[in-house]
């Protein structure tokens, strides 16, 4: 199996980022390849803008969407991203690695997505959930946060994990196709001890060695959808 880790966390130290160098460790040690994407020490620009294209298919105004799909046609992505892209294509599994920042990624990581998760390629039209560009790979979060798991459920303060990830997991990994493996989560991180960060290291090892074992998060279908992906009446 082919492997895209993609870390974004501007410590190297931390233990986010030790959860990286753990993933590469134990998928290799299984045989898998690994290629790691360090946003952070690859000084990756996260900001979408007219410079990612080499070509432009309207020069006077920029509709970014169209502007990739001319891009991905033409071979005309900014060298950076069509760097990411392929490895992309490579992989068969990605895995997003990331601290949690105001209920969401980090913006170095949304501006990865912005910029590599094309149109015309992941996704375009009716291209989305199973019929997405990426569809027959799979994908999985792994994150660190600052919260204890009794201020996330349905009745608890922050409300629950599930909806918290859904913009990432469904709005963004299973729109493109991917087959979305279940989260492993660290919390509480900043304020543990050194034991208990290794009982979650340990517990991500488990974790990384049985994801065969794990059941895919379930999104639509558009076969229950029509040409205009209304609902279909049964």
């Amino acid at each position: 199996m082919n492997v895209l880790i993609v870390h974004a966390h501007n410590e190297p130290q931390s233990f986010n980022s030790a959860m990286a160098r753990l993933a590469v460790e134990v998928l290799e040690g299984q045989g898998h390849s690994v290629q790691l994407s360090d946003l952070y020490a690859m000084g990756f620009n996260p900001v979408a803008s007219a410079d990612d294209f080499r070509q432009r298919a309207n020069a006077d105004y920029l509709v970014y969407a169209l502007e990739q799909r001319h891009a991905v046609n033409n071979g005309t992505l900014a060298a950076d991203i069509a760097a990411e892209l392929d490895k992309i294509r490579w992989a068969d599994l990605i895995i997003l690695n990331f601290p949690i920042y105001w209920f969401s990624m980090p913006a170095i990581l949304k501006g990865w997505i912005d910029r590599v998760f094309v149109s015309g390629y992941c996704y375009g039209g009716t291209r989305i959930y199973d019929r997405g560009g990426l569809k027959g790979k799979r994908a999985m979060l792994s994150f660190s946060l600052g919260g204890q798991t009794h201020m996330f459920g349905p009745d608890a303060v922050h409300g629950d994990l599930d909806a918290m990830l859904r913009p990432i997991q469904r709005g963004v990994l299973g729109y493109v196709g991917l087959s979305v493996l279940p989260p492993f989560v660290a919390f509480h991180v900043p304020y543990i001890s050194e034991q208990a960060r290794q009982q979650y290291l340990a517990q991500y090892r488990e974790h990384l060695l049985t994801l065969d074992e794990r059941a895919p998060l379930v999104f639509p279908s558009l076969d229950d959808f029509d040409a205009t992906l209304h609902p279909r009446v049964l």
